[in-house]
């Protein structure tokens, strides 16, 4: 009988910073993630795009060959979560 091999998910939280342009816009960035940043027409559609661009970033960092430091997130959670922010 063969094992399915379970693969290593680590959930990263991390602080998002929202400011509302003059032009109606979203800004959003993650400070611990240098040039992790997008914007959206609405809030909602920044903090998606920022989760989207925070995936593709550490993504990045792993293919690279390199760890995710520690320090960037605010918590690590050793499992899969849902996050939801209202």
């Amino acid at each position: 009988m063969s094992k399915i091999k379970q693969e290593k998910t680590n959930t990263y939280v991390f602080q998002v910073e929202l400011v509302h342009e003059k032009d109606g816009r979203w800004s959003a960035g993650i400070p611990k993630l240098p040039g992790c940043a997008t914007w959206g027409y609405t809030k909602e559609e920044a903090l998606s795009n920022i989760q989207d661009a925070a995936e593709a970033y550490l993504i990045d960092v792993k293919k690279a060959g390199k760890e995710i430091p520690k320090k960037s997130a605010m918590e690590i959670i050793k499992q899969p979560v849902v996050a939801v922010a209202v």
